[in-house]
């Protein structure tokens, strides 16, 4: 919490709006009364029984189920959990950059950052299994899978972003494209048919019982229809705000600490802090290059200024440059961030980035002693340990995605892509 609070105390000196102030503080403030009154603890107790109960009772009718049992079927349903996945979503959001669709990308990028915030806190809150396996015969057809199988059940993520990105992308049609009701009921009938599909593919692969399906679908209503009270007010925010770049960049440090500790450790928090990172490398991004590359007018593909062959070669460019600045970004900050917390004295340990640091290294952790200025700077921290693969995942999916809005655009133009 003291780490919250030199956080805010920062924003507030960085001339922050009254409201930005307020909304960091408030953020700070939950943090502090989650961590006083152990409210994931008390949430979990109250919450984890039940679900567990429910998910157990559900075994039976998921064995059934199973008894479908075809290698055309999981291969089916594997490839569909694949394309509804967020490495897939994550390799599409740039070719919607670079396509044109500024406004689009801009709002599912955020609202998938969103989405993976709350899933994830709520699973690690409630941490309750998925369905035993075995009895269960679960597909894990994709390292993907594999990961994923590690996080708690409650709810699925992949219904919930189902849900969300369907559903918005749906919403965004019917706003900007022309339509009759003919094309209202078929996209809102494919929106349908999809979610069902994808709760039904979690259910048959074994990966969720019916109960985190059905958490995820309605966490997902509730959460599209947030956004979509809100998505226009962010998006003005985010193009044409004031002190944007300091308001999120004090926003994604809060986030860091607002977040749940799980039962055991899962791999959700690491995938919250990669969205994170990317939220923050896009608004960062398009705050510098708007007027220049993301306005309304940008060209759009399969137009006579963005003809499918230029689209093509922006693609064979942008991809491995992204890749690149996120392999550099990630060398460089494994190297400078750890000199950096030693020279601060701030004391940090590796999990997987940084062997020397790693609590089963021998080293431990860096235990440079703090001097006088460093005891100053940072005597609202608590004295531990901090994981600075955090901080090293953080940069570099912040970088990619700053990339992407800004490198990468900037190169087409002086190609003439």
């Amino acid at each position: 919490m003291e780490a919250a609070a030199a956080v805010v105390g920062f924003g507030a000196g960085a001339g922050l709006t009254r409201w930005q102030a307020a909304a960091l503080s408030a953020v700070a403030g939950w943090v502090w009364a989650a961590s006083f009154y152990d409210l994931t603890r008390r949430a979990r107790a109250l919450v984890q029984p039940w679900v567990t109960r429910r998910v157990h009772a559900e075994t039976a009718a998921i064995l059934r189920f199973q008894r479908l049992e075809h290698k055309l079927l999981d291969n089916i349903f594997s490839m569909l959990s694949c394309v509804v996945s967020v490495p897939f979503y994550t390799g599409f959001l740039p070719l919607l950059f670079w396509s044109g669709h500024g406004r689009l990308a801009r709002q599912m990028t955020l609202l998938m950052a969103f989405c993976d915030y709350l899933g994830n806190s709520v699973k690690d809150i409630v941490s309750a299994p998925r369905p035993c396996s075995p009895p269960v015969r679960r597909v894990t057809a994709t390292e993907d899978e594999k990961e994923n199988a590690m996080e708690y059940g409650l709810p699925s993520s992949h219904a919930l972003n189902t849900v969300c990105l369907t559903g918005y992308l749906l919403h965004y049609v019917l706003t900007y494209g022309e339509h009759g009701s003919v094309t209202v009921a078929a996209g809102l009938s494919l929106a349908f048919l999809l979610v069902m599909l994808v709760g039904i593919a979690r259910i048959y692969l074994g990966m969720h019982s019916l109960t985190d399906v059905g958490a995820g679908i309605g966490f997902g209503i509730v959460i599209l229809a947030f956004w979509l009270s809100v998505h226009d007010r962010v998006d003005a925010f985010v193009v044409s705000g004031e002190n944007v770049a300091t308001f999120w960049a004090g926003l994604s440090l809060l986030l860091c600490f607002a977040y749940p500790k799980p039962e055991f450790p899962t791999p959700s928090f690491e995938y919250h802090t990669a969205f994170n990172g990317v939220a923050f490398g896009i608004v960062y991004g398009i705050q510098q290059t708007y007027f220049h590359f993301h306005t309304p007018d940008a060209p759009l593909v399969f137009s006579a200024e963005l003809p499918l062959l230029t689209f093509a070669g922006r693609v064979l460019v942008g991809i491995p440059t992204i890749l690149a600045v996120k392999f550099c970004s990630k060398a460089l900050s494994k190297w400078l961030l750890p000199v950096v917390c030693s020279t601060l004295g701030i004391p940090t340990v590796s999990s997987c980035y940084v062997p020397a640091l790693r609590a089963d290294s021998g080293s431990g952790k860096n235990r440079q002693g703090a001097g006088h200025l460093q005891r100053l700077l940072f005597s609202h921290f608590p004295r531990k340990a901090y994981d600075v693969d955090t901080g090293i995942r953080f940069v570099q999916y912040a970088s990619l995605a700053w990339s992407v809005v800004d490198l990468v655009p900037a190169m087409f133009a002086h190609l003439n892509l």
